[in-house]
């Protein structure tokens, strides 16, 4: 393969679930993964800042991997570079990290190919990776994205970023997706389906009609989060209590151990959620982050500037 231009790729943080929307409804935010690739003779990795810790530098790195899965596929070998990431999301906490680096390595091995893969097919992808659609949508698309996955094809609609903030306290630990899954039960009882089935329609519906007094109800969950109370001390008072300190919905972001709340307070929640935390001996970081309207995005940072692909919306980090 011919030498390439400079290109960086950009992601976005995203919360799945948000609740009852179990592994079907994701929100990107305003936390971004940046990989910058430029041409050399040899693979090197670079990893900026110190959440890296663990991460390989090497074919393990999960980037990489993706990127050397696709253009296996393809019947092409992946040409050396060097890649430099940066990220704001923090890892294995909920928040979208590994599907932002399964995004962003498919994007960048789909630019170099030349772009062989639309949007829906990048999706699909992702997806099969991922094992569900949510996180991997968010960060694709933007917005507010609500999917359902047949095990075959993806589909999704798009809406628009709730005017809203969005307070996250992460807690110093991680934790797994494998671990908060193997907690959750084989088959719930068809009452308690439909119930947590039509809080999921509530909170999509409230979502895209601007109904923000019904985030309370549409938040209730009970496909997952009463299985994952003991995984994350605090959590159930945190998700009792945050509406009367000012969150208008509160959630485990995707399998946790961070909780998300919507709101216009983001002060006063975050300080609440700050002090049950505490209470239970568990140092937080509190954040109070924006839902991010724009998608993942490939950007030429010498030659001939912007990219066509992917909208090219560069994201700003707070």
């Amino acid at each position: 393969m011919a030498p390439f231009d400079d290109f960086e790729v950009v992601v976005p943080a995203s919360t799945a679930n948000m609740g009852p929307g179990f592994d079907s409804l994701g929100m990107a935010l305003n936390l971004f993964l940046r990989l910058r690739f430029s041409h050399q003779d040899r693979m090197e990795i670079v990893l900026r800042g110190d959440q890296w810790r663990g991460v390989p530098t090497d074919g393990r790195n999960l980037v990489i991997h993706v990127m050397r899965e696709a253009f296996r596929r393809m019947g092409r070998e992946m040409p050396p570079f060097r890649l430099e990431m940066e990220s704001g999301i923090p890892l294995m906490r909920g928040l979208g990290s590994s599907a932002a680096a399964v995004v962003g390595g498919l994007l960048a091995a789909n630019h170099l190919l030349g772009g062989p893969w639309s949007e829906e097919e990048i999706l699909l992808q992702a997806t099969r990776r991922e094992g569900h659609p949510d996180n991997a949508a968010a960060s694709l698309f933007g917005g507010v994205v609500i999917c359902s996955w047949d095990g075959e094809r993806v589909y999704h609609v798009q809406g628009p970023p709730p005017p809203l903030h969005v307070v996250t306290a992460i807690p110093s630990f991680s934790l797994s997706t494998e671990q908060a899954r193997r907690v959750l039960p084989r088959s719930l009882p068809h009452s308690r389906a439909v119930l947590a089935s039509s809080r999921a329609n509530l909170l999509t519906a409230a979502l895209l009609t601007g109904r923000w007094e019904l985030l309370e109800v549409a938040m209730e969950d009970w496909f997952h989060q009463p299985y994952r109370f003991p995984l994350v001390p605090g959590m159930e008072e945190v998700l009792a209590d945050s509406r009367r300190h000012g969150a208008l919905g509160v959630a485990l972001s995707g399998a946790g151990p961070t909780l998300i709340a919507l709101t216009r307070e983001p002060g006063r929640v975050g300080r609440f959620m700050k002090e049950v935390f505490a209470r239970h001996g568990i140092s937080v970081r509190i954040l109070s982050l924006l839902p991010f309207a724009e998608g993942a995005s490939v950007r030429l940072t010498i030659g001939m500037g912007r990219s066509k692909f992917m909208g090219n919306t560069e994201g700003v980090e707070t």
